[in-house]
């Protein structure tokens, strides 16, 4: 641990308790996952930090990395990822994004100043890179005292260094000193996980209800899309912080906790924050979830399959357009939900139950549906007749005739092998 000496002050990135990081009493369905990320948290969470750095924005050179650690460090790109486009027009915000195989968090802050050659406005953004997006949030108050500091005291960077010095990961000897992996000791438990690589995060409180009331009903819009491992992209104006945010609970509406189940599609990955130096790799992607403040990604149409505009959920796909509307089955499971979620927020106002909490509710509810579908579905494919009928269907909570297209999708990319066998309706 660094010795706090005339700095501490500044010394103070927060580091939440174990016990605020998972629920008093975890579910059983999700114990394994929540143990397993909050000893990822205990142990390793001190030593994963891979880079600490401080962006800027000059009024000749646009965006630019000021100063970071390591100093042989492969950044390219981190000045325009933690430094949203129209970022100028608000006064601060916190951005998620993807550098390689790492994952990074920056808190910007736009501050007013007397002076003609940074044109009335200093803009900094200060930041780190993890191989874990579930530990960033634990410096965000860290950055965000930080990002303050630069933009008062300019070029004191000494608590940056001490806090990477404090909290450094150790990196593979790839002999050039460039981070350009993860270190296996990292991987491995996150490898060996069958659901989402990273399930759980602890986000602000209200994240998942936030989520619910912006959508509403078209969750159950998102949630098939995210199920077929979908390309979405989140189009929203700065700020993106809690835009991120929806590019979490997306990744969300996906898991499932069925070992074996989903080897063969593609990972649905999260990109969080993405800009145009972003279009060559997403040019590779085929699934993952993103937002950008670049309204241009929406003439890219060959980078994604879902646009979202604010509410307005739309794809250009024509085989994927049936998806939007929703169903009898889709608005009954929105409606369980919201019971769910009533009765939640009744038991912790009137009996103080506080071993719950909304995301925890939100990520069984889909876990729960998608491990019936599957479920069903492989108990099918293993039987004498591999034959999937209406009562099947209904019984995973899909609609016989609506959901069609949509099973006969998600068995392609899941490589279940069955017979959908259901009537149709316009024939006698």
């Amino acid at each position: 641990m660094v010795e706090q000496s005339d700095r501490a002050p500044l010394l103070d990135w927060e580091e939440v308790p174990p016990a605020e990081l998972v629920p008093a009493a975890p579910s059983p369905e999700t114990e394994d996952s929540i143990h397993s990320d909050a000893s990822a948290t205990d142990e390793e969470g001190d030593y994963q930090i891979v880079a600490v750095f401080v962006v800027t924005f000059d009024t000749r050179s646009g965006n630019m990395i000021e100063w970071c650690l390591p100093q042989d460090v492969n950044l390219e790109g981190v000045e325009f990822k933690s430094m949203a486009s129209g970022s100028h027009r608000i006064s601060s915000d916190f951005i998620y994004f993807r550098k390689g195989c790492y994952f990074g968090l920056a808190c910007f802050a736009n501050m007013p100043v007397e002076s003609e050659l940074e044109r009335g406005a200093r803009m900094k953004s200060v930041g780190i890179l993890s191989p874990s997006y579930t530990l960033l949030y634990r410096y965000m108050h860290f950055l965000e005292n930080q990002v303050r500091h630069q933009l008062q005291c300019p070029g004191q960077y000494s608590p940056l260094e001490a806090f990477y010095e404090d909290k450094k990961a150790v990196l593979p000897s790839g002999g050039n000193g460039l981070v350009t992996a993860c270190p296996t000791s990292v991987l491995g438990p996150i490898v060996n996980r069958c659901m989402h690589p990273e399930m759980k995060i602890t986000h602000p409180a209200g994240c998942m209800s936030q989520f619910i009331r912006f959508f509403g009903e078209q969750i159950m819009v998102l949630w098939k899309f995210a199920l077929l491992r979908k390309r979405i992209l989140i189009f929203s104006p700065p700020p993106v912080g809690v835009v991120c945010y929806r590019v979490y609970c997306c990744c969300c509406l996906a898991n499932v906790s069925i070992p074996g189940m989903g080897v063969s599609a593609p990972e649905f990955r999260p990109f969080f924050y993405i800009n145009v130096a972003d279009i060559a790799t997403l040019e590779t992607e085929v699934s993952y979830v993103a937002c950008t403040t670049e309204k241009i990604f929406e003439e890219k149409k060959e980078l994604y399959d879902v646009y979202i505009d604010n509410q307005n959920v739309k794809t250009h796909r024509e085989s994927l357009q049936p998806l939007l509307r929703l169903n009898s089955a889709d608005r009954e499971k929105y409606r369980k939900l919201c019971e769910q979620r009533q009765l939640l927020l009744y038991s912790q106002e009137v009996d103080g139950d506080c071993t719950s909490n909304e995301e925890d509710l939100f990520i069984l509810f889909f876990m729960e549906q998608n491990n019936r579908i599957f479920q069903t579905l492989s108990e099918v494919a293993g039987s004498a007749d591999p034959t999937l009928s209406a009562e099947h269907v209904r019984a995973m909570g899909l609609d016989p005739q609506s959901d069609r297209g949509f099973l006969v999708d998600l068995l392609e990319i899941y490589g279940i092998d069955v017979m959908l066998v259901i009537d149709n309706p316009c024939c006698p």
